[in-house]
């Protein structure tokens, strides 16, 4: 059975207990007052005790299970060569590769100062550099489930002396179908480890997944379940879908936003948006799951860089993006999965930081709307947007005006009207272009009277000669194959 931690709030890391060379990162690092998951999780953690902790996103979850996690292997740290002095002791696990990325960055950072050895593998690149890394040693070793059976099927990697375990972000992963892979890497560790899990929603297959692998956990909130940032501004805006595209521009442009996220739910659809507003004047790249891993670092780290004003990106991103001070959030599709949205806007807002979270909506999208609302137990601010549609250049690629069209075209037929057939504008769509009609060129030769040439009066001289005569000229045999052959001369008798 679990219960909830009810710890005091600490002001300082120092009342942690942890080790010199630990709090000598953290302040190099900027961090000086623990955030309130950090300062109820970090003492349960070096208790030993399982622990699932829910926060919002973007307030310090991963130093809250790894700051514990280095001070708890300190007393294996060594400075020996051998790989056999350096197993692996803590698996954290998480859904994609950015957020494993960005993970493995925090521990590195934290643990600099230490023997302990740190890696990150996940799919996408070149699994020899990984292996390398492997044979030599590691203590803590943050992957992607499915690289991380391709290590231990190609035996580069032994989990039999994990001692702690970390499921960051167990309900995206359940999500993303990892569950088999969650079994499998589950029944190679050894029972008696601790498990920690995090994330920033419970859901009911999160907390019958804790039942299953997690012992009396201690069930951390700091605050609501499936709750938002109070600091990250949330609205909503009334378009019609044609008009996203043009809305996604016009935000950038009137609020001045220079790094913006906007948020898309099909791959597909991310590298046309992307596509588009770099039409439009905006410098913008997508990332999605058909990119390579290398093509996803370059766009991120240009982004966070500053050379580029709108990463557009799928759920994949939601999970693993820390962008410092990142100002908005664009959903230029609503989310299907509710829980979704709740992880998208905390890219914005990051520790204790304001934000804005602007969302789009189109009327066939109210559903997932009323969905968000229900999960986040707060009604939203809708708002129309009024959209001045940009004038398309004849360069620009036809196909989304003409979905446009097609769409307005079904619901006016559905709505009985129909357009009138007079050359006036009255009732007919802003979209549409007048058709100008180009008269074919017309070639002088097609109207003059017919003239034979000197060749085929030639011919018809030739065919004017009796038939008798050409008869005589070319005999029958020729016809036959035999002309040309040696003729046989007959002899009298």
């Amino acid at each position: 059975m679990s219960d909830t931690a009810v710890t005091p709030s600490t002001e300082t890391f120092d009342q942690f207990g942890l080790a010199p060379d630990i709090l000598k990162a953290i302040v190099e690092q900027g961090y000086t007052t623990p955030t309130p998951i950090q300062a109820q999780a970090i003492p349960v953690v070096l208790s030993g005790r399982d622990v699932m902790g829910a926060a919002q996103t973007g307030t310090g979850k991963t130093a809250s299970f790894s700051l514990p996690i280095i001070q708890r292997l300190l007393q294996h740290a060594s400075t020996s060569a051998s790989p056999a002095r350096h197993p692996v002791r803590a698996l954290i696990l998480t859904p994609t590769r950015e957020l494993a990325d960005q993970v493995a960055a925090n521990v590195h950072a934290y643990a600099k100062h230490t023997a302990l050895r740190s890696a990150v593998v996940f799919g996408g690149v070149d699994m020899n550099p990984q292996s390398e890394q492997l044979r030599r040693g590691v203590e803590i070793l943050i992957a992607t489930p499915g690289r991380l059976l391709d290590h231990v099927q190609q035996k580069t990697a032994n989990l039999g002396q994990v001692q702690m375990l970390v499921l960051d972000e167990a309900d995206r992963m359940l999500d993303m179908g990892f569950l088999p892979d969650l079994q499998r890497i589950l029944n190679l560790l050894p029972k008696e480890r601790q498990t920690l899990l995090f994330s920033a929603t419970f859901s009911g297959e999160i907390k019958k997944l804790a039942a299953t692998y997690l012992r009396n956990p201690q069930t951390i909130e700091v605050a609501r379940s499936n709750s938002t940032a109070t600091n990250v501004t949330q609205t909503v805006y009334e378009v019609a879908e044609g008009d996203k595209t043009g809305a996604v521009v016009q935000l950038i442009r009137e609020r001045g936003l220079k790094q913006v996220i906007v948020f898309c739910n099909s791959k597909i659809g991310a590298s046309r948006l992307a596509r588009s507003l770099e039409r439009d004047g905006v410098v913008a790249t997508a990332i999605h799951g058909d990119r390579t891993q290398n093509e996803r670092m370059q766009a991120l780290d240009a982004f966070k860089r500053g050379e580029i004003e709108a990463l557009v990106a799928t759920d994949v991103a939601a999970r693993g993006l820390d962008i410092v001070e990142l100002p908005a959030v664009i959903n230029f599709d609503l989310p299907f999965n509710a829980e979704d949205y709740v992880h998208r806007i905390g890219r914005t807002g990051r520790a204790g930081a304001s934000g804005d979270a602007l969302s789009l909506c189109s009327p066939n999208e109210r559903k997932q709307l009323a969905d968000i609302e229900k999960l986040i137990k707060r009604p939203l601010d809708v708002q129309r947007l009024t959209v001045d549609v940009p004038v398309r250049h004849h360069h620009e690629e036809r196909s989304p005006r003409r979905e446009r069209e097609g769409r307005e075209g079904r619901e006016e037929r559905g709505s009985g009207r129909r357009r009138a057939s007079s050359g006036s504008g009255a009732g007919g769509s802003s979209f549409e272009r007048p058709h100008h009609h180009r008269q074919a060129p017309v070639d002088d030769f097609f109207s003059k009277p017919y003239e034979p040439s000197p060749s085929s009066r030639k011919a018809d001289e030739v065919a004017d000669v009796p038939v008798n005569k050409v008869a005589s000229k070319q005999p029958l045999a020729a016809l036959l194959g035999g002309f040309g052959m040696p003729v046989r001369k007959s002899t009298s008798s």
